[in-house]
């Protein structure tokens, strides 16, 4: 649809958790509770052996090594991963594997692993880039870019980021690499948008299947305004192909203050608010639906915090796996959903700090995934 162009997360029954840095699970009391601990130096050195494939292309993508936390879509095995965030979007470590619980299609499924780790991140960047709104030095532009940079600033040495931008189509400014300079040198072309298109559908897509074969922690860092203007496929048929490629989206709306300026000054008539409201709502289901996050700043002082709780989503995730109990092979989409739970009694496990105050928390994950079709 054509958009106007206006620029704009007890072992028993409780769990008692300190805010610091990524940690392991804590030691256990016999009691009701559980105290985190942080990770001992050193505590990550496998996964800093762990290698990324450095190709965005679509062939000859070899696999990480052996026990690299992945999500699979074998009927025979299910491998999810999950972050547990307080209200500040802070991993909450050492929840005991007791206290999860695993629903496919409403069924309880028996967990047969898990565990805790922290790997480095596969990350790319798919950019919003158009004349629609990034015109060369106005707000939107400037907002985009310092988004852009701030995330990349925020990467660790041994993490894997590509740069995708899109207006009329997506184009890989850089693959894959650990290399920091090559991310830099690809923003160094948001200058110029070429086209007044923002494809928001196809360039997430595009971008999502390439990813789907990677193994390890992976995800879709999307800054963008929300905004789909031509793509080919539809909502309903990007809803789709997202969740079977089960790569996470965290995505970053833009031009939330801009908008709210233009609105409170009569500047914005009542379809592009409806628009805008549209936009928001698809970066938000697209991020729900494929365990990821979204986040809409309306002051760039929140950019830190934002960078922070995707760092903590994607680094520090439990890893659980499960046999489903529906073996069929029939191609449909599964639904999962991960709950945390006081197993002595089947309630909502109720976390608490160490005033004994208790915290709001969200558990992020996958919404499912598409089960492998009998091939006659």
């Amino acid at each position: 649809m054509k958009m106007t162009r206006l620029a704009l997360l007890l072992a028993a029954a409780l769990f008692v958790w300190t805010p610091a840095a990524p940690a392991q699970e804590g030691p256990r009391k016999e009691g009701s509770e559980t105290v985190a601990r942080p990770r001992k130096k050193g505590a990550d050195a496998e996964a800093e052996a762990a290698k990324i494939p450095s190709k965005l292309s679509k062939k000859d993508r070899p696999a990480l090594p052996d026990g690299v936390p992945t999500f699979r879509s074998d009927v025979n095995a299910v491998s999810v991963e999950v972050a547990v965030l307080d209200n500040k979007g802070r991993f909450i470590p050492g929840i005991p594997r007791g206290n999860f619980r695993i629903l496919e299609d409403g069924v309880p499924q028996q967990i047969s692993n898990f565990g805790l780790g922290e790997a480095p991140m596969t990350v790319c960047m798919v950019i919003e880039f158009s004349n629609l709104y990034q015109s060369y030095w106005t707000e939107s532009w400037y907002q985009t870019l310092t988004a852009a940079y701030g995330f990349i600033e925020t990467l660790k040495p041994e993490d894997y980021v590509a740069v995708v931008a899109y207006d009329l189509r997506p184009e890989i400014l850089s693959d894959f690499s650990t290399d920091k300079r090559a991310a830099y040198e690809a923003m160094q072309r948001l200058r110029f948008a070429a086209y007044s298109e923002s494809n928001l559908y196809d360039a997430v897509t595009d971008t999502a299947e390439r990813m789907k074969d990677i193994e390890g922690r992976k995800a879709i860092v999307l800054i963008a305004s929300g905004v789909d203007t031509f793509s080919k496929i539809t909502f309903d048929k990007t809803r789709k192909i997202l969740q079977e490629a089960a790569v996470p989206i965290y995505a970053i709306g833009l031009m939330q203050a801009l908008r709210d300026y233009y609105d409170a000054r009569g500047m914005m008539g009542s379809l592009a608010r409806m628009d805008f409201l549209q936009a928001d709502n698809q970066m938000r289901t697209f991020a729900k639906e494929t365990g990821g996050m979204s986040f809409f700043p309306r002051f760039y002082g929140e950019f830190p915090s934002i960078f922070r709780a995707v760092s903590d989503s994607l680094r520090n995730q439990y890893s659980l796996s499960y046999q489903p109990t529906n073996q069929a092979r029939d191609g449909k989409f599964r639904k999962i959903k991960v709950e945390l739970v006081n197993p002595a009694t089947n309630e909502p496990l109720r976390i608490v700090d160490e005033k004994r105050k208790p915290i709001k928390y969200s558990v992020i994950a996958k919404a499912g995934y598409t089960a492998p079709r009998e091939v006659e």
